[in-house]
């Protein structure tokens, strides 16, 4: 049987993902067989597998760095946030039902957790380490009973927990101190370490407060990491969005919408790396301003969003802007809300049959139970971007519904393979200069996200530019390298034996 060892955080956002990542890394270029592992995820981040299921990005992407492939039992439980005090739940993959807050707890708990368990076991039996990060705050006193995250998981893996603490933020002395008290005493004697993270200051300014924790708790502090870049791993949940700024210098403008329930936002990634560009995030009563582009993310849900932009007045400016040539791309939910209509006869999404869409592209969307969850392959074949054509894409596909074209609006991605069958399928809409597509991470194609971001340059008299590319390996290198120069490694692998 391997070992296992536990990230858990004073709260979200502390940065458990990004370090469960690096020590993936770290103990893969250390010789072991390493695998990821969160018994529940509640994230609308999402990342499909080989085999077409959907899992907690967080865990595909510390699969990457661990050099193994993801599987479902990495991430048994993926909690997608919907409606109003609904969710999707996803069990190994596939999704399960959707159930409102109360319904989760009292009703599927018991349901779910019996997969959690064989999902750990698996993972034990075929791996020599799992690394297991926790979610949100082990400190819930109010959902402890709930909890499948955090110290359960602790207790069935026997994992050493190591707490991870938020100095960027402030008070991480007392939020490291508090989560202790409030855990009950055989919970404190899993606690064998504390991580303090995103520090940026003199270290021996920090250390009195080090000392204090380690005798005020008896647990060492194992490591203090330095801030990392946040844009080095992508984040795990749209919380990261009300900090991100993105660059502030760049000669062209791409306005992304921030929706309340937005998803997949790893999409706008590529974008914010590429030089010269300017990715502004618009938040609610933010206006959209004079970009160069608009874009239109996915969402968990196309209807409530659909309303937000009407509400806060961007859906007249998504119209305005477009009628006077500003390219408009909207990416699987956003490609929805770019139509004439959304219908939803059997109330899969909501409980609103129909309503009317921005109008921009002649397509209408049909909601359906058949979720598809699929990678593909294809090549650009239409569409206002004539540098792109022919340039070959990569993406994947998570939504619940079907839409059909119009005469008025044109395919612009031939599809090569979809799974793991070989197809020749015509995918998304194109009318003037508006876009829409299923494909997420289509920004991550080299070839076309630079023809889009070229076109951009040349409507301005701008010359055009290159790269902006990330290697992954490269990335989680460094990212193992920072890490470990900040961890007691030999501290931690003793809590490992």
């Amino acid at each position: 049987m391997g070992k296992a060892i536990m990230l858990q955080g004073t709260s979200s956002n502390v940065g458990k993902s990004v370090l469960a990542t690096a020590l993936c890394r770290i103990f893969a270029q250390d010789g072991y067989r390493v695998a990821p592992f969160k018994a529940q995820n509640m994230s609308n981040n999402s990342y499909v597998t080989e085999d077409g299921l959907e899992i907690g990005r967080a865990q595909g992407v510390q699969a990457e760095a661990a050099g193994v492939r993801a599987e479902a039992i990495m991430n048994p439980v993926l909690v997608k946030p919907s409606g109003e005090n609904t969710a999707q739940v996803v069990l190994l993959g596939k999704p399960l039902m959707t159930v409102g807050a109360r319904g989760y707890g009292e009703e599927y708990v018991p349901r779910v957790l019996p997969v959690v368990r064989r999902s750990l076991e698996e993972l034990l039996r075929r791996f020599d380490i799992v690394v297991i990060e926790g979610a949100g705050s082990p400190a819930e006193v109010n959902l402890r009973d709930r909890d499948i995250a955090n110290m359960t998981v602790a207790e069935m893996a026997r994992a050493p927990v190591l707490l991870v603490g938020d100095i960027d933020r402030g008070g991480v002395l007392a939020s490291l101190v508090g989560t202790m008290e409030l855990l009950a005493p055989a919970e404190r004697a899993m606690v064998r370490g504390f991580l303090i993270n995103k520090f940026r200051g003199d270290l021996e300014l920090l250390r009195p407060g080090l000392e204090f924790l380690a005798d005020r708790t008896g647990v060492p502090v194992l490591g203090v990491i330095p801030w990392i870049d946040p844009g080095l791993v992508e984040a795990e949940d749209a919380v990261v969005l009300t900090e991100r700024r993105g660059p502030e210098q760049g000669e062209v403008t791409v306005a992304a919408l921030v929706l309340p329930r937005i998803s997949n936002f790893t999409d706008l990634d590529p974008l914010e790396r590429t030089p010269g560009v300017i990715l502004r995030l618009v938040r609610r009563g933010e206006p959209l301003g004079e970009p160069d582009a608009v874009i239109i993310p996915g969402t968990k849900y196309t209807v409530g969003d659909l309303q937000y932009l009407v509400e806060n007045g961007y859906a007249a400016e998504i119209r305005a802007l477009a009628a006077r040539g500003i390219p408009v791309v909207g990416i699987c939910g956003g490609y929805q809300m770019l139509g004439r209509r959304i219908l939803d006869p059997e109330g899969v999404e909501s409980s609103v049959p129909e309503v009317e869409g921005l109008g921009l592209l002649d397509v209408e969307t049909v909601f359906v139970p058949e979720k598809e969850v699929l990678r593909v392959e294809g090549e650009v074949c239409g569409g206002f971007l004539a540098a792109a054509h022919g340039a070959p894409v990569r993406g994947y596909e998570i939504h619940m519904g079907r839409t059909t074209r119009g005469p008025g609006a044109r395919p612009w991605i031939r599809l090569r393979r979809r799974g793991q069958e070989e197809v020749s399928l015509e995918e998304g809409a194109a009318s003037g200069r508006v876009l829409g597509t299923y494909l997420h991470d289509i920004f991550a194609n080299r070839d076309f996200r630079l023809a889009f971001v070229n076109y951009l340059r040349v409507r301005k008299g701008l010359g055009p530019v290159s790269g902006g590319d990330v290697d992954r390996e490269e990335a989680y290198d460094l990212l193992a390298r920072t890490v470990r120069e900040s961890l007691d490694m030999q501290a931690i692998y003793s809590l490992l034996a």
